[in-house]
């Protein structure tokens, strides 16, 4: 019985989806738009940065929140957080009113990890991150800590059941972010680079170039 209520716990958070809401909300269908993703990285394409962020800080905590809340509903169930957290991931990614299409689900892998040990979640993080500006692929981070998780947590708990969930989680990862891995060695996927140019810093020029214009033009209104 703990285990299908931390399940279903975990699935029904996983489940929900800012992402679809903004793309109903501001009638942009992110499926067919940028990237096709349901995940904060399209939204951010598609609709910008502040929602973008909204939707990365909500899809990490709701797979946090699930295995935070599974372990306090079940202390004496072990492995509460794990299923609870991997239940959210899955819900993310296949969201039962979605028709099962939701994100790849990278954030609430985030997530899932920083709630089962946010050692392993910063040192992931960086990892990650240092190692796909390097590559310059965005498919090395998903693809790295989805290997590489299992593999440092089961050397720090060494439990081998806990080892098949997080296991069970990361080969989902692996295989929702597989295209991009074949996009990027063919070079056909987007570069890191130029999605931070385009989509992170274009804005910031663009503001930066407005409030200049506006400096000259009262410059020349006072000189007249």
């Amino acid at each position: 019985m703990e285990i299908l209520l931390c399940i279903l716990t975990g699935y029904l958070l996983g489940c929900l989806s800012p992402a679809a809401m903004f793309s109903k909300l501001k009638k942009k269908d992110l499926r067919t738009e940028g990237t096709g993703n349901l995940g904060a990285t399209n939204v951010t394409m598609v609709l910008g940065r502040k929602y973008g962020a909204f939707v990365l800080f909500f899809d990490i905590a709701k797979a946090f929140i699930a295995v935070k809340l599974a372990q306090a509903l079940f202390p004496a169930f072990i492995a509460a957080g794990l299923l609870a957290g991997a239940a959210a991931v899955a819900g993310h990614i296949y969201p039962f009113y979605l028709k099962f299409k939701g994100g790849k689900g990278l954030a609430a892998f985030g997530g899932y990890i920083l709630g089962i040990d946010p050692l392993l979640f910063v040192f992931l993080f960086v990892f990650a991150l240092a190692l796909m500006f390097v590559i310059n692929y965005s498919a090395a981070m998903p693809i790295s800590a989805a290997v590489l998780f299992p593999i440092l947590y089961g050397v720090r708990t060494g439990c081998d059941a806990s080892v098949l969930i997080v296991t069970a989680v990361g080969c989902l990862i692996i295989c929702k972010f597989w295209s991009n891995l074949v996009k990027a060695i063919h070079g056909e996927d987007i570069t890191v680079r130029e999605y931070v140019r385009d989509h992170l810093l274009a804005k910031r020029r663009l503001d930066k170039a407005e409030v200049r214009g506006n400096l000259l033009a009262d410059d020349i209104k006072f000189c007249d």
